[in-house]
């Protein structure tokens, strides 16, 4: 799916989202302009990143072992072992998996490190999230867009602000599925962490990166018309299906898995 693609330029002189949560997770495949976003977020956003790619690796493994064998991963981010695709062909090795992301760099290494099965298939599209009939069209090449479809959205929606309507983004991705597929989600909020809010904001702001957490209340509306699966919408840690339990720590994350009625 990325055959084709024309070469974008890498702008290393402004951060991006995707790179300053690789530096965040201690990756290095990043600029000193995201580096320096990074580290003047509170110390806790380290953790904070940890504990949500821990909830996305327990919820695709669930989706993978209740038989969800497609997958649409929208802001996939710098490829970070193991990927969603690694943890859901474990189990499901004929599962098919699209990646969406409007960093190159994302497009770059996705070209080279995530690679599927050969029962399945793996496929990456350089898009932005506010395109979301463009990802439907295009993702439609590689899913069948008929059958289950689990829709990623990890660390992503608090990039949209208001006025891009980030509801109005969702709904029509959601609006597009079939019974039976699934809604995965995680949104930063500061709901467990006011204290830390003010600097959070200051910092990307100051990367000239657009930052809206969100509360609770806020975050409940992208599971309209959805039904979520228990625990429900809850901080990250507290999200799991199998013992054991996550530690219990705080969160600057509410995570939920819903499904398409």
């Amino acid at each position: 799916m990325t055959a084709g693609t024309p070469r974008v330029h890498i702008d290393t002189s402004k951060p991006h989202p995707a790179r300053v949560y690789d530096w965040l997770l201690g990756g290095k495949d990043n600029y000193p302009v995201d580096q320096q976003v990074g580290e003047t977020l509170p110390e806790e956003a380290r953790g904070n990143a940890a504990r949500n790619r821990a909830f996305m690796h327990r919820a695709a493994a669930w989706l993978a072992k209740s038989g969800v064998d497609q997958y649409l991963d929208i802001g996939t981010g710098i490829p970070t072992e193991p990927n969603l695709h690694q943890i859901v062909q474990a189990i499901t090795p004929g599962a098919r998996i699209v990646y969406a992301d409007n960093d190159p760099i994302v497009l770059r290494h996705a070209e080279a490190l995530l690679t599927s099965t050969p029962q399945g298939a793996t496929g990456f599209l350089h898009v932005d999230v506010r395109q979301p009939a463009t990802i439907l069209e295009r993702a439609g090449e590689l899913l069948d867009l008929e059958r289950p479809v689990a829709l990623s959205l990890i660390a992503l929606l608090h990039f949209l602000p208001d006025d891009e309507d980030p509801y109005g983004v969702v709904r029509t991705l959601v609006d597009a599925l079939p019974t039976g597929s699934f809604l995965l989600l995680s949104h930063g909020t500061a709901d467990q962490h006011p204290e830390l809010k003010q600097e959070t904001e200051a910092a990307y702001k100051k990367g000239a990166i657009p930052l809206r957490m969100r509360t609770r209340s806020e975050v409940e509306p992208f599971f309209d018309g959805l039904e979520l699966v228990a625990p429900g919408l809850v901080f990250a840690t507290e999200w799991y299906q199998e013992e054991p339990a996550p530690v219990q720590e705080r969160s600057g994350f509410y995570v939920g898995v819903a499904r398409v009625p």
